[in-house]
């Protein structure tokens, strides 16, 4: 059984970084891709930046492309999402997914290509 264990979230003012982290466990040798989504209050659930453990192609929302970095530590099944000159609308609640290639539409995967979801954990960017 695949679980994802985030963490890292916390309170953070305007400009600053904040480091999230995904520990995944129950992986088999299968090919998968790990994602950041992330909703804010009255929103829907939106792809932040994903990485397929295989080849490490990643993927950045147009919001985050260049204040954002996703990396995938294989060994460890870990993956780690650092976000620099954050903004007050990187407000959310930000969930790890993970996706098993078993054929994938498109990079990144489709949502309701992920089987596995972790737990929630809040960012919040003060202005």
């Amino acid at each position: 059984e695949v679980q994802l264990q985030a963490s890292g979230g916390g309170t953070v003012q305007a400009g600053g970084s904040l480091r999230l982290s995904c520990a995944a466990s129950g992986f088999g040798v299968d090919d998968y891709a790990i994602a950041w989504y992330r909703q804010a209050p009255g929103e829907e659930r939106l792809t932040v930046a994903c990485i397929s453990n295989k080849d490490g192609r990643t993927f950045y929302a147009d919001s985050v492309k260049d204040r954002a970095t996703i990396s995938n530590d294989n060994a460890a099944h870990t993956v780690s999402l650092l976000m620099n000159n954050l903004k007050p609308e990187d407000t959310a609640v930000y969930f790890c997914a993970a996706s098993i290639d078993r054929g994938w539409f498109r990079f990144p995967p489709y949502r309701w290509e992920y089987e596995y979801w972790g737990q929630g954990t809040l960012v919040t960017v003060s202005s």
